[in-house]
């Protein structure tokens, strides 16, 4: 029988050569996945609290091909959730497919160009996860409080399919950790004069094909970063995400149809002052 003091020896043993192996450990994969779920369809920058999560977990993001590939996978589990949601919208409604296609190709475009930039550049620099936190809060502030008085669009499909090609490019920019996906395409459908409803409700249907093919074209370059073991690791973060980003997606249109962003804009505006106090050298 193994005595409780020598059976923690080995567990804590066991975390060890993961973390040497694979990078990250089960609990930091959850840890990791939870946040990628809570944080993906939020305004607020999933890469950035990913990447502060990082530095709060010592994980070596800026040199790890592993974990920055972690990080883009695991995104799978919060299109999984949305796909679960819009399941019927995707099957039937062939005018949000439109917009979706429009929407897309310049993310598709620059993202393909610029993937070693982003992957070996842009992901775990410090100073652009926090300028971009500031400086897409500020934004993010101004154009709540005078956009929403310009609306003109209740509904996705009420924005005319041309327009959709500004949203992509609102999204391109956020290939730039700590700009947020979210938050881009949600300042650019209001700009676009959408509602806060229907921009976060596009936001979350243009992420499918966007982060599905983040995801593949990832998976593809880093395959080899990627051992037989280091599989359960990725499918306890793509659960874990799954599971939190279906809660959120729900709760914020439920969220949005009777309040602002302004809680979102002020959070990240402080989390950046606070990532800038601690992790900027």
């Amino acid at each position: 029988m193994i005595k409780p003091c020598r059976l923690a020896q080995n567990l804590h043993l066991a975390i060890t050569l993961r973390g040497i192996l694979w990078g990250v450990t089960i609990f930091e994969a959850f840890i990791l996945g939870l946040l990628e779920g809570l944080t993906e369809f939020l305004p607020i920058s999933s890469t950035g609290h990913l990447t502060l999560a990082a530095h709060l977990l010592r994980l070596n993001i800026e040199n790890d091909p592993f974990i920055k590939s972690f990080i883009i996978v695991i995104q799978l589990g919060a299109i999984l959730a949305v796909l679960a949601l819009y399941f019927r919208r995707f099957l039937r409604d062939m005018e949000v497919w439109k917009r979706i296609i429009v929407a897309f190709i310049p993310t598709g475009i620059l993202g393909f160009l610029l993937a070693d930039v982003i992957e070996k550049v842009f992901l775990g620099n410090d100073l652009i996860v926090v300028v971009n936190l500031i400086g897409v809060g500020v934004l993010l502030l101004f154009v709540d409080r005078w956009l929403q008085h310009h609306k003109r669009y209740d509904d996705v499909n009420q924005m005319p399919v041309p327009q959709a090609v500004l949203i992509g490019l609102f999204q391109a920019v956020a290939m730039m950790p700590g700009v947020s996906r979210s938050g881009a395409t949600i300042v650019g459908g209001m700009a676009l004069g959408m509602s806060r409803k229907a921009a976060a409700e596009f936001s979350f249907i243009l992420a499918v094909p966007t982060m599905l093919s983040a995801t593949g074209f990832s998976l593809l370059r880093n395959l080899d970063e990627f051992k037989a073991d280091s599989w359960g690791l990725l499918a306890v973060g793509f659960f874990t995400a799954f599971v939190a980003a279906l809660l959120t997606v729900r709760w914020l249109l439920g969220f949005v149809s009777r309040n602002s962003f302004v809680p979102f804009a002020i959070y990240r505006i402080v989390i950046g002052v606070v990532y800038a106090v601690f992790f900027l050298r």
